[in-house]
């Protein structure tokens, strides 16, 4: 499922719709629901996994994640460039690691390489009846 298409309910059990619009990624991006559940002990909470793999040179928007969702981003493969907020623009490498907080306003996701893609996992913790976790900053 290319990051152009909305991504349709994610876990059958929990009828999840994420909404990822087709504006805030380049052709080729690919993001594929990986895992999803309610938190059993958070009462209105879901933890929702996707892998999002850039092609070499991939980029995404600026983009703004949902106000109730906190999001952490490991580094599958390859070298992410990230800025959050006023944050620094940083290169986070395979195993490496940061977080987003709620409502976090993401102005650079890109693939650090042009030659060699990259991989990532992104863990949201969301309310369970949010629609999309991201949108684009206009």
């Amino acid at each position: 499922m290319t990051i152009r298409s909305v991504i349709g309910a994610v876990g059958a059990a929990l009828a999840i719709a994420t909404a990822i619009p087709a504006a805030a990624h380049d052709p080729g991006d690919v993001v594929t629901p990986h895992f999803a559940q309610a938190i059993p002990n958070i009462p209105g909470k879901t933890l929702t996994a996707f892998i999002v793999d850039y092609p070499p040179g991939g980029t995404s928007a600026p983009h703004r994640h949902a106000d109730s969702s906190f999001i952490f981003a490991y580094v599958l493969s390859g070298e992410i460039e990230s800025k959050v907020n006023d944050g620094p623009t940083q290169i986070y490498r395979a195993g490496e690691s940061w977080h987003e907080p709620p409502a976090a306003n993401h102005l650079v996701s890109r693939n650090a390489s042009k030659t060699r893609p990259a991989k990532l996992l992104a863990v949201f913790v969301a309310d369970s009846d949010e629609k999309a976790l991201t949108t684009n900053i206009e």
